[in-house]
């Protein structure tokens, strides 16, 4: 798409996708579409991107995704494919050059577990940033979500590997790295404090190129975030 300025209700939709490419619905600070970013610039899919004001969507949108979330995908043949860990997958199988999933079922398995586990972590990337912002006493919130932390951590320790999945990137380490992109955006990075191994998993994950290519400044992220907890989320802040 030639911008990347957020489509709002009343905006005409955009044409049909082009052939060879992909599209992906998204929102430019929304860590779930940033999954899906990470996939697709891992794989070196090329795509073209939607970006949609999720406070006023467009109709057109939400005929494609009754539930109004991104990421969305949609194919050139119209096939509409949605939900962040299933969009992943989804890529996985119809690119399959540079597998992020593993092959043995099992294995993969455990990534699904894995993730299931660390979906009962994120909420407190929102939960404590609220709370402080609302004057409210979140030490006890700060203090469960360096135990949830610790324990990804002695995943780390007891496979012995660089990454969840072993000693290269794989799926769960994309589904899981855009929350601790914002970790000091949200000052919450003193929640690394003890554990060692999560620490250098993240500074592993700075290097890789997918990621570099789907993230944004930490004055950027400070900016949109304020916006977003003033109650007015400047989706194209930047542009």
């Amino acid at each position: 798409m030639s911008t990347e300025k957020c489509f709002a209700n009343g905006s005409a939709a955009p044409g049909p996708v082009p052939k060879g490419l992909i599209r992906l619905y998204s929102m430019r600070f929304c860590p779930f579409a940033q999954r899906t970013r990470l996939v697709l610039n891992s794989k070196g899919i090329k795509y073209d991107t939607v970006n949609i004001n999720l406070r006023d969507k467009p109709d057109w949108f939400l005929e494609k995704n009754p539930l109004g979330l991104v990421p969305t995908l949609e194919t050139p043949a119209g096939e509409v494919i949605y939900e962040s860990s299933i969009t992943g997958e989804y890529l996985d199988e119809v690119y399959p050059e540079k597998k992020l999933l593993p092959s043995s079922p099992f294995a993969k398995a455990q990534q699904k577990m894995m993730l299931e586990h660390f979906s009962k972590v994120t909420p407190y990337f929102y939960k404590i940033p609220t709370g402080r912002k609302n004057g409210e006493d979140v030490s006890g919130l700060e203090a469960e979500l360096k135990e949830k932390l610790a324990k990804l951590n002695e995943e780390l320790v007891n496979k012995k590997t660089k990454f969840f999945g072993g000693d290269s990137i794989t799926m769960i380490d994309y589904m899981m790295w855009p929350w601790f992109e914002r970790l000091e955006v949200l000052e919450l990075q003193q929640c690394l404090d003890s554990t060692p191994e999560l620490k250098k998993w993240t500074e592993l994950m700075l290097e890789d190129p997918a990621v570099k290519a789907s993230t944004y400044s930490t004055d950027t992220y400070k900016a949109f975030y304020k916006s977003y907890m003033d109650g007015k989320p400047d989706y194209d802040y930047g542009l």
